[in-house]
């Protein structure tokens, strides 16, 4: 997309903007620039032109630096984000006149967007630039890998909104595929807010969201990663998981008569207190219940979109009989014949109502994942059946609901 003649015209005026006085430019614009460039950064043959390293890259940074706009600090973010996943290399070797590499940069704003002094909506994507950097570079980021991590437990301590939640947990869930043990040895020697150790802060968020979080991608990230941690607890017989208590279900009390609203307000909630395991085991269980619903109705769609495309086959071969048998009168003239003329409007792009939340994924990053082509329905299917069975079985099925147990005999797992 972004072709030498492409980049030739753009980049000086992208360049321009994001380096000149915010007073001087109107607003928005850093924004639109930071999201123009971090396109053609996606978008550029590899390795990436010099001038978009050289000078695109230092004034993108600086300028998110810089901001303390809400948008331009997310499309920066974001724009840097795309030079980690496709330029990482680059942007390590790439120096200031202060010796400071592109990776400095990088790690600068997103422990700017993770100052819990900075508005909770600049972390609206930190956790995928964090991961993005976890991933590409690993262990070389030395004492900032601990130090980005601690950034994100801080700013989960603060974050209300599910988004900004989910995308903070997720840094943790993308360590759990990479880098397990580690992940384990730091959550537990760092204290969360209530004392307790970071790894029962994050996994008391984390479980008590599960359930809400959006995005076929994610789902899968988060989902899997949480059969992964409950393996490994069981294989290695980790105390460090099996110790920690968390909310199971909800109670519900029929004692009190009918539940009017003003009593639902001013009832306190009631919870069951589980081992943790055992609530990652029902969250797994739910979410194949998610998965099967939803694949059910995909199904529906597609025999209901099969049977309309019969029906219109039939109608049509009806109207052109009809038409032979009437002859060449211009007074057989309909509107659907007169339609015919013109293209359908699937011909033109962007028209698409097919609403498939997985072919519609544009995060580059997700589709080079290999999780993105898991069947997270097949995969739950074999976690759990293989899960039953284990002589250990018992510990997780004498916490069964009645909802859990027809999920479960669907697979046929019966208990």
């Amino acid at each position: 997309m972004a072709q030498p003649m492409l980049q030739q015209r753009l980049l000086p005026t992208i360049i321009s903007v994001l380096q000149a006085p915010t007073d001087k430019v109107p607003p928005g614009m850093p924004s639109n620039c930071l999201d123009v460039l971090c396109t053609m950064v996606r978008h550029s043959p590899q390795p990436l032109h010099g001038l978009m390293i050289s000078e695109a890259f230092p004034a993108a940074a600086k300028c998110t630096l810089s901001s303390e706009d809400n948008a331009t600090m997310q499309s920066g973010g974001e724009c840097l984000r795309a030079y980690v996943s496709v330029a990482c290399d680059q942007i390590s070797q790439w120096q200031d006149d202060q010796n400071r590499s592109g990776l400095w940069y990088v790690i600068q704003v997103a422990n700017q967007m993770l100052d819990p002094r900075t508005s909770e909506f600049t972390a609206a994507f930190v956790g995928k630039l964090v991961s993005t950097l976890l991933s590409k570079v690993g262990p070389a980021l030395g004492e900032n890998l601990e130090l980005l991590l601690r950034a994100v437990l801080s700013k989960m301590q603060q974050a209300e909104t599910l988004s900004v939640m989910q995308n903070l947990v997720l840094v943790f869930a993308q360590l759990v595929h990479t880098q397990l043990d580690a992940l384990l040895n730091f959550l537990t020697s760092v204290p969360g807010p209530t004392g307790a150790s970071a790894l029962e802060f994050v996994l008391t968020e984390w479980c008590s969201r599960q359930h809400l979080f959006y995005g076929a991608y994610e789902t899968k990230v988060s989902t899997v990663a949480l059969c992964k941690l409950l393996q490994h607890s069981i294989n290695s017989n980790d105390s460090r998981l099996q110790d920690i208590q968390i909310k199971g279900d909800q109670i519900f009390s029929t004692s009190d008569g009918i539940l009017t609203r003003s009593k639902c307000a001013t009832a306190p909630e009631r919870w069951t207190m589980v081992p943790v395991l055992v609530k990652m085991y029902k969250l797994i269980i739910n979410e194949l219940s998610n998965q099967v619903e939803t694949n059910l109705s995909k199904s529906q769609i597609e025999d209901e979109e099969d049977e309309e495309n019969d029906w219109e086959e039939e109608d049509n071969n009806e109207d052109n009989n009809e038409d032979g048998a009437a002859g060449d009168s211009s007074e057989t003239v309909t509107l659907l014949s007169l339609l015919d003329k013109y293209s359908p409007a699937s011909d033109y792009s962007g028209y698409d109502f097919d609403g498939d939340e997985e072919e519609d994924e544009e995060d580059q990053d997700a589709l080079n994942d290999p999780l993105y082509k898991v069947n997270l329905q097949q995969y739950l299917t074999e976690f759990l059946q293989q899960l039953s069975q284990q002589p250990y079985y018992g510990t997780f099925s004498a916490h069964h609901s009645d909802c859990e147990r027809k999920v479960l005999s669907t697979i046929g797992i019966n208990t």
